[in-house]
């Protein structure tokens, strides 16, 4: 096959290329996206990760180029981004950067000159009466099928994860023992977009600073200010610069730039089972066409983590579903995808976006 695949210059996408040039059989092209903007945004320049995507086409003596994306990313991801924090909402950029950049506008101009495009995503696909799937990879740590809940089925059936059965640990073994150039270099951390940028220094040069309040829920106590209620997420702990802690973001108040908190581990007003979605997005096509409005078995995610949560789904009417989960979730917030798999935690099904809960 001819093979187009997306490297990065870290480990994960270089062993993909390793292991598909052992096999031999196949032409591979590589493509490192440029993408974020070469401004002062931050280190978007990637020259690092260009230089080192250029010694693993070198010692696999495979062509490399590099596409630049940078307008797309501005219009479709940051903007996205931006535009969701403002509502008060929260977002997802690595979301929507796989859908629209990675799988969207690649695909479009460069992809669709390859039998398939491989990546280092930790996932893999499954085929089931005949329907291709995404499914989740061996490293229930790494997994990485909520990033990529919101690809089409057509994206999909383009595309090819030879990470997917592989633990962390062997990739890194299989680097250092084929000598690989970034065999040891650290993974990349935070938001695709931002470089070595901070999030919140991100948000500030774009939606600036505002003082408000920091009120107790509980009893109406102010605490403390913050900057703007677009620095905070609901569920959020860490940052808020309150002593007698802990304590949660519950709520906002967006119109009055009010941040709502409760204090201690056991409050219930952290948690909620009923989550409520709309936009809901299914990869390969509604798996319970005969459902109708009847609750389906499911497990799910509403933010990266190795867990999976069993939970019924149903839908209510219109564009709306509803999830009752088994167990307390604690910091559902609005804007967030809620990520939906089969009840074994092995087929990703698909995604929604959380409207409200309670």
């Amino acid at each position: 096959m001819k093979i187009a695949v997306l490297i990065s210059g870290g480990v994960d996408s270089a062993v993909v290329v390793h292991r598909l040039a052992q096999q031999r059989e196949h032409e591979l092209h590589l493509f490192y996206i440029r993408i974020g903007l070469d401004t002062d945004e931050g280190d978007c320049s990637a020259e690092e990760d260009i230089e080192m995507c250029q010694l693993i086409a070198r010692k696999y003596g495979l062509p490399l180029e590099v596409v630049t994306l940078h307008q797309e990313y501005w219009d479709h991801v940051m903007e996205y981004a931006l535009r969701t924090v403002k509502a008060g909402l929260t977002p997802n950029p690595d979301i929507m950067c796989n859908r629209v950049i990675k799988f969207g506008f690649f695909e479009e101009r460069w992809g669709h000159e390859f039998d398939m495009t491989a990546t280092g995503h930790y996932a893999s696909t499954a085929v089931v009466d005949g329907v291709k799937y995404l499914a989740t990879a061996v490293d229930p740590v790494k997994d990485q099928t909520d990033f990529l809940a919101r690809i089409t089925g057509d994206q999909l059936a383009h595309l090819m994860f030879p990470l997917g059965e592989l633990p962390k640990s062997e990739v890194r073994r299989i680097a250092l023992e084929a000598n690989l150039p970034n065999a040891q270099r650290r993974d990349s951390q935070g938001i695709c977009f931002l470089g070595q940028i901070d999030y919140n220094d991100f948000i500030r040069r774009h939606l600036g600073e505002k003082k408000g309040p920091i009120i107790e829920i509980e009893t109406g106590r102010k605490l403390g200010e913050h900057n703007g209620y677009w620095f905070h997420t609901i569920g959020q702990r860490k940052g808020l610069g309150l002593s007698g802690g802990p304590w949660y973001v519950v709520k906002k108040n967006v119109q009055d730039n009010v941040i709502y908190v409760s204090g201690g581990y056991g409050t219930a007003r952290q948690y909620g089972r009923l989550i409520h979605l709309d936009e809901m997005h299914f990869i390969s096509g509604n798996p319970w066409p005969e459902a109708g409005d009847n609750p389906v078995e499911i497990t799910f995610k509403n933010r990266h983590t190795p867990r999976f949560t069993p939970a019924t789904l149903r839908h209510v009417g219109g564009s709306e579903w509803l999830i009752e989960s088994d167990d307390d979730i604690q910091g559902i917030a609005p804007g967030q995808f809620a990520v939906i798999y089969d009840r074994a935690a092995r087929l990703c099904y698909g995604s929604a976006i959380i409207t409200t809960s309670q």
